[in-house]
Parts: C-alpha cells; structure tokens; sequence
C-alpha cells in the first residue's frame, strides 16, 4: 500500500508519495498545459501533474487522455528507484515524430502515475502554459523570484584580483538559491571576459549567455553570465552582469561572503 502524507501547497492536490525508494512528491495543477511537436498539438490539458523527480524543479506528468499523439512502443525501458518501470514510446502527431519521447509508468508503485505520460521536455518544440510560452522546463509553483535595486557595495575578487566593484548592483533572490548579485558592465572588467558558447535557459529568467575570465593566464570557464534578453517579469537584470557566488570571492559592503554550496560549486 502507497504511504500517502498531505501536504501544505497550493495545488488541487498536494502529495508526497512513497515509490519504491524514497519518496516523490506529487501534485495535481491548475494551469492549461500544451505541447507541440512540429507545430501539431501533441497534448492539451487542464489537469497536469507535477512531479519532482529531483529536488530543483518539476516535471510534466499528463492524463493520457489528453495525449492528442499516437504513442507506439518503442520496445525499450527505463528504470527509476522511485517511479518504477517506464515504457519508452515513441510519439507520432500528423507525420511529424519524436522517438523515445514518452514514457509510462503503467505498474509504478505511485498510483497517480499510472494513467500518465510524461513527455520528454526537450523534445517538444514548444511548452505552453495558459497562452504564454514555457522554457526549460515547468516553473515550479514554490519558487518566487524577486529583484530588487540596491545601492549596496559589491565586489568580486578572483585569483586576489578585483574583477568587478559596483555600488548599484541589481540582487535577485531565487526561492532555494544565493542572492546573484547583477552588475552593470562599467562596473566590471569586461577586459578580462571572453565570450563562451555556453548558453541556460531558465523559465523565470530566459535564456542566458556565458563568460570566461582570463586572469593571469588562467581561463575560469563560464563563470559569468548575462541576460540580454530576459522574460517580461525579470526585465530589471537585462544587459547586466552575475558572477557564480561559489566560484568567486564576493563582498558586499565590505564583509567577505562564505561560498555557498549549491549544484552549481
């Protein structure tokens, strides 16, 4: 029998449920949920369900009812610790197809599981939640994002060298995440960046661009970023600059900030 606990949240319905080792958290939503393949409607629906599969966000779970495509086995599986075996399936909408692109937990030991489909995210041309597009994957009901000016003082050394000084930083506070502290690039020494191939996306963010440092010979390999063209609700970073706090030495008003240790150290 699944061990189900309640939990405080938001959702239609909010679960942690036992798999079989460890324990995922599940959650019905509210928003209307589209996915494109191609330009075909691949599913539309009005009950996703979230579920963690890791701790940092969410993933798309959808009542296969709702699955416009047609869904062949592929004949191959993947398992999970906690979710069971998944039948890899191929997804085919109106000559357009994506292999190995859906999976279903048809015997999972979560039960909510068993009647869904989870798309793999990156196949799927487009995301839409509500009308507006969705990238990188689900926002996650439990992350606030928030920026707010600050005439703090922040500095940031590497290898001793002060690479950016700046008394107008931008600070974005992320649900589960250090502050980021985003400068203006004349308060940077943008002699010392080179511009990487590396690009992230985030869906409260948009997509981000990367910077080495060179210092000394050295090359710190991505270890800034920039938004230039960032979403609508996180437009007051836009053409500014963020250092990864666990990579740099940073202070703010003069007082040495401890690196965090985060997926990203």
């Amino acid at each position: 029998m699944e061990d189900v606990r309640d939990q405080v949240g938001s959702g239609a319905g909010t679960r942690e449920v036992a798999g079989g080792r460890g324990r995922v958290r599940v959650e019905t939503g509210a928003k209307r949920v589209r996915a494109y393949l191609a330009g075909r409607l691949v599913a539309d629906t009005v009950r996703p369900v979230l579920v963690w599969e890791v701790p940092y966000y969410p993933a798309y779970y959808l009542p296969r009812a709702d699955v416009r495509a047609r869904l062949v086995p592929a004949g191959a599986e993947r398992r999970s610790p906690s979710r069971g075996v998944g039948l890899v399936h191929d997804v085919y909408v109106d000559g357009a197809s994506a292999p190995g692109a859906a999976l279903l937990y048809r015997e999972s030991p979560i039960e909510p599981l068993r009647e869904l489909v989870r798309l793999e995210w990156a196949a799927m041309d487009e995301w839409l939640e509500e009308d507006e597009p969705v990238y990188t994957h689900p926002r996650d009901p439990y992350t606030r994002v928030d920026i707010l000016a600050s005439s703090r003082h922040v500095q940031v050394e590497v290898a001793g060298t002060v690479v950016a000084d700046s008394r107008s930083p931008r600070i974005l506070f992320e649900t589960g995440l250090p502050p980021r502290y985003y400068l203006p690039l004349q308060d940077v020494r943008t002699d010392l960046l080179r511009p990487s191939d590396t690009r992230t996306g985030c869906p409260y963010k948009g997509t981000a661009s990367y910077f080495h440092l060179e210092l000394d010979g050295r090359r710190y390999a991505d270890h800034v970023w920039i938004y230039r063209y960032p979403l609508p609700e996180s437009q007051k970073i836009a053409g500014l600059v963020a250092f990864y706090n666990e990579k740099v030495d940073l202070s703010v008003d003069g007082v040495r900030q401890p690196r965090p240790h985060t997926k990203f150290s």
